[in-house]
């Protein structure tokens, strides 16, 4: 519960521009300072953001999008995972560009606002209903105002409202043995899981991961931005949850599941970069001959030699390898039960397939 209320309280501060060919007056405008929940959806910042420019745009309908550096970014994505994925050097505060005009139509679903988030929010609560209990009938029968109350607490980070109000959903949980064990002597903790028994919870086969893959060379001084998604592989991918007797399942060993087609599973660990492992690698041949199955992909980039992981985020967090991945998905994971995971492979080199 104390790590959730971290996730919660999570929060970025934005530096937000309005892009130059909007601005219809002298001196421009300043950005927008605003502190944005990582938990939340940039479209949701719009009525915070629009007063503060309404007196400096040109006439025309509203059609708001956001761009980093260029490159436009995906509404439905949470906050701090598009940071987690796009600044892997942290930038504070995170310089942004808003556009009122010249929705990118291409490269982006379009947004209506508020509304387009909530059901964007509740079709993914759906899914991952339909990942861990086989259907999605959970969320099917949620009432109305519950769905309203259950958006709202996520709208204003409410997470104790969250809690009562998505308890009945009744979606399957994970039995996590490290928080048992040393919380053992906690009242309140054995409280907490007979509440979740009495509630008809059940145990979680699967876990509904999404997984942001980005590749970097090796000999890069500074982390690379990204000028279109065609960099970034976007997997939607469960996980299946087994758990063995006298071993923990560990991050490293859900990795090693998500990322079959990057690391082999051998007797050599692989590592993050610092960490004082050996790197596990594949090669390029295992990884042309291994391609993705995924609902929403972006191939991989081509890559010569062998790769490791330059780093892994959740949640703004760089997990040690050997934490418990109940722990990390009990805890880390987002409102809409999907545990968002960024991981940066690094290859000696990476050139783009050709289109």
């Amino acid at each position: 519960m104390e790590a959730q209320k971290y996730v919660w309280g999570g929060a970025i501060p934005l530096q937000i521009h309005l892009h130059e060919s909007e601005v219809t007056t002298l001196p421009p405008p300043p950005p927008a300072l605003i502190i944005a929940p990582r938990i939340g959806y940039l479209p949701l910042l719009i009525p915070l953001i629009k007063p503060h420019f309404a007196a400096a745009l040109p006439p025309g309908v509203d059609t708001v999008w956001f761009d980093y550096k260029g490159l436009p970014l995906k509404w439905y994505i949470p906050t701090g995972v598009l940071f987690d994925l796009l600044c892997a050097e942290p930038e504070r505060p995170w310089n942004l560009t808003v556009h009122f005009r010249g929705y990118p139509n291409s490269l982006l679903i379009p947004c209506e606002g508020e509304e387009s988030v909530k059901w964007s929010f509740i079709n993914s609560l759906k899914e991952a209903d339909y990942i861990i209990s086989g259907n999605c009938k959970n969320v099917m029968h949620m009432s109305q105002i519950d769905q309203v109350v259950l958006w709202h607490s996520v709208m204003n980070g409410n997470l104790e409202e969250y809690i009562r109000t998505s308890s009945k959903l009744k979606i399957g949980i994970i039995e996590d043995d490290y928080t048992l064990k040393t919380d053992l002597c906690s009242q309140k903790s054995r409280k907490t899981t007979g509440e979740a028994a009495e509630s008809g919870q059940t145990k979680a086969g699967k876990i509904p991961v999404r997984l942001y893959i980005c590749t970097v060379s090796e000999d890069f001084e500074d982390m690379p931005t990204f000028d279109s998604w065609d960099q970034i592989s976007y997997i939607n991918r469960p996980i299946e949850f087994r758990k063995e007797e006298g071993r923990c399942f560990t991050l490293r060993d859900a990795l090693k599941r998500l990322m079959p087609e990057f690391l082999v599973d051998n007797e050599e660990p692989f590592r993050i970069e610092g960490e004082d492992e050996q790197i596990h690698v594949v090669s390029s041949e295992d990884l042309s001959s291994n391609r993705m199955a995924t609902e929403e992909r972006v191939e991989p980039p081509c890559t010569s030699g062998a790769a490791g992981i330059k780093l892994v985020r959740i949640q703004g967090i760089q997990p040690k390898l050997e934490i418990p991945f109940s722990w990390v998905v009990n805890n880390l994971k987002n409102p809409e039960y999907f545990l968002h995971i960024c991981v940066y492979l690094k290859f000696p080199r990476a050139i783009s397939f050709d289109r």
